[in-house]
């Protein structure tokens, strides 16, 4: 029997390490980042091209490799940073494990220019599959310039599991950003396809957060700092009223490296508890300094899980913390142990008999107008002129009149409250006119209400016998049944043999996908130019996504022009989308996962994707009261839909009743 156990090739299993340490272009940026960190560098540059699928360049001007120091490490386990096994757990440097450069090497074509600082002519190594090919002295920059072209070119099955350009570069944008938040001493830039995306010069912690999220975000964070035995804390956290519906502002890092950690998350979510909105993620950034003998990072292969010896006294540390400068800086209610306690009032003070209140008399029999009718008499005596035939005021001595004979002698039948106008004894009437006022304002709001309800009008019924059935075979007969709304949530009218419930938001939401549908493939998305453009301002990582996406918006109606300092001008809007829609919209795309689909095995393009979120966004809320001409409105356009049964997600719109379903629950 010959043997069945042998030694992989050191190409094969080269291969399977990348599989392991390289799924993506944003795990060979953040190896080479870190590296350049690690290496002493002041100034780091990142070129991408396609997202890193054609090239990732990283420019440092750190220590640099001797040239047997840089053909080395390209081997399998080769590292400066560990010497024997207790070095494991005192690690403060970045990757350790030597298997970074050896697994990248292995599905790239890699080229490495290496100078250190004392020397005159430095090492250009140049690596295809693993397999060294060039090895030559070379002028270059003191520091390294390391080169990855065409990343998984002998693995093409790893290649076509790679996503669009916009959501690998989001990745890499995440992974830089990871990297440049918490080494703010550092110069960082980024520039993919030529564009310049991130220019970060060395500052402090606040700054460098601003520089990358956006100037604005320093009014949304408090700082936070503790000290304690066990564990350093500083950073800054959000503000409970600008938590956001994703996690995308949430950073942890531990010793300078970043991680993620559910248990310490949930410490922070318990401390704004009472203070965040359903289903909203606080932001913070967090930074932890403890004794490495205390923690492991050897227990995830990217380094980004560690564990702690005494997590659950971490975790009250952090809890407390948090909500200490929440209190500080009067963003929750907080007992104040500092007060003046001489400014209190005593104790016995309250046993005190308290003073009677003061009573007020009032001269019911007052009148005011009887100084001025005797003031009035003696003018008129004193005087020898026509003021003497002037009509003199008279009081009335009844006070005590019913307020009803105010309104007497005037017309209150039931045409003149319906809004007529008439007159007695050829004066206006003061109430049927204000009634008249008060119904042409209803009747405003309720076209001003109509007319902001923006449903197709003109949409042709594909199946008529499926409604005509449901209703009656009068199809003009259904439209004149009367509608209800039940909790503000459903639409219920009766039907020729029961009852049907319709669900006000997926309706809405049919009814304005299939009207956008329909003026994509007619190709008039017809986008209303707005007389004032709507500014808007996004973090960089939000505008490199929203120019991907400018193409394919423009195409729905949605025209954005691009300024600098990470702000973007809303030009034009379909007419479906308010203004105040935008922004929410704009962040759903951003933050949508279906734009992480690869597009040739999703089966969805993105001009669906689009049209879905423009739809949701301008579809009806659960909770909005519709008149009776809105919801006949609602339900005749749906059923003039090509597909009433279900909204675009494939959820159910409208269940039915007949009368014996009806009558088996009597």
């Amino acid at each position: 029997m010959k043997n069945q156990i042998k030694l992989l090739p050191k190409k094969i299993a080269n291969q399977i390490a990348a599989g392991e340490v390289v799924q993506r272009p944003a795990s060979v940026v953040k190896e080479l980042i870190e590296n350049a960190v690690d290496a002493g560098a002041t100034k780091i540059i990142l070129n991408l091209k396609e997202a890193g699928k054609t090239l990732i360049q990283i420019i440092d001007n750190g220590m640099g490799m001797h040239e047997k120091d840089a053909a080395l490490c390209f081997e399998r386990h080769a590292t400066s940073k560990i010497k024997k096994a207790t070095d494991l757990f005192k690690l403060t440097t970045k990757g350790f494990r030597g298997e970074a450069l050896a697994s990248i090497a292995a599905i790239a074509h890699v080229s490495l220019k290496t100078k250190p600082h004392l020397q005159e002519l430095g090492t250009h190594i140049t690596i295809q599959g693993g397999e060294i090919t060039t090895n030559t002295p070379c002028t270059c920059p003191s520091g390294s310039i390391i080169e990855v072209k065409h990343l998984f070119f002998n693995v093409p099955a790893r290649r076509n599991f790679l996503k669009s350009n916009t959501v690998e570069l989001r990745h890499i944008i995440d992974e830089f950003q990871r990297v440049a938040l918490v080494h703010e001493n550092i110069h960082f830039q980024l520039s993919h396809n030529g564009n310049e995306l991130f220019h970060l010069p060395a500052t402090n912690k606040k700054k460098r957060i601003s520089g990358i999220f956006g100037t604005k975000i320093s009014e949304k964070i408090i700082p936070i700092t503790e000290q304690t035995e066990m564990v350093k804390i500083t950073g800054y956290i959000g503000k409970p009223n600008f938590a956001k519906k994703n996690r995308g502002e949430q950073f942890f890092f531990v010793n300078q490296r970043y991680i993620k950690n559910a248990y310490l998350n949930h410490a922070i979510q318990s401390a704004y508890e009472g203070l965040l909105k359903d289903k909203s993620h606080p932001s913070y950034f967090l930074y932890l300094e403890l004794d490495p003998k205390s923690i492991d990072v050897n227990i995830h292969p990217t380094k980004t899980e560690i564990k702690f010896d005494n997590d659950a006294s971490i975790y009250a540390i952090l809890r407390a913390t948090i909500k200490h400068s929440m209190g500080q800086f009067q963003i929750m209610p907080t007992l104040d142990f500092d007060r003046d306690a001489s400014l209190d009032l005593p104790y016995e003070y309250t046993r005190i008999q308290k003073s009677d209140t003061p009573k007020i008399e009032v001269n019911q029999n007052f009148n005011p107008f009887a100084m001025e009718q005797e003031r009035y008499e003696k003018s008129s005596n004193s005087s020898k002129n026509d003021f003497n035939k002037a009509p003199k005021y008279i009081p009335k001595k009844n006070n005590d009149a019913p307020w009803e004979a105010l309104y007497s002698g005037l017309n209150t039948s039931e045409n003149n409250l319906s809004g007529n106008f008439e007159t007695t004894n050829s004066s206006p009437n003061v109430m049927t006119f204000a009634s008249k006022a008060n119904r042409k304002e209803e009747e405003q709001g309720v076209k001003k209400e109509e007319e902001s309800f923006v449903i197709p009008s003109k949409m042709e019924i594909e199946d008529k016998e499926d409604v005509e059935s449901l209703f009656s075979k009068n199809m003009e007969a259904f439209t004149s049944f009367k509608v209800f709304q039940l909790h503000k949530k459903y639409i219920v009218t009766k039907t020729t043999s029961g009852l049907i419930i319709i669900h006000q938001k997926r309706a809405s939401y049919r009814i304005a996908y299939e009207l956008l549908e329909a003026k994509i493939q007619q190709q008039t998305p017809s986008p209303e130019p707005l007389l004032f453009p709507l500014a808007l301002e996004f973090s960089p990582n939000e505008i490199t996504i929203l120019k991907e996406l400018s193409t394919t918006l423009k195409q729905i109606g949605i025209i954005l022009n691009f300024d600098k300092d990470n702000t973007l001008q809303v030009e034009g809007l379909p007419a479906l989308l308010k203004e105040k829609d935008v922004m929410p919209l704009l962040q759903e795309l951003i933050e949508s996962e279906n734009l992480q689909l690869p597009k040739e095995h999703s089966g969805i393009n993105s001009i669906e994707i689009l049209i879905k979120s423009v739809a949701k966004a301008t579809s009806l809320k659960t909770g909005e009261a519709l008149n009776d001409s809105l919801q006949t409105k609602l339900v005749n356009n749906l059923f003039a839909c090509k597909n009433p049964q279900s909204c675009p997600e494939g959820k159910p719109v409208f269940i039915t009743f007949d009368q014996t379903q009806i009558d088996q629950k009597f």
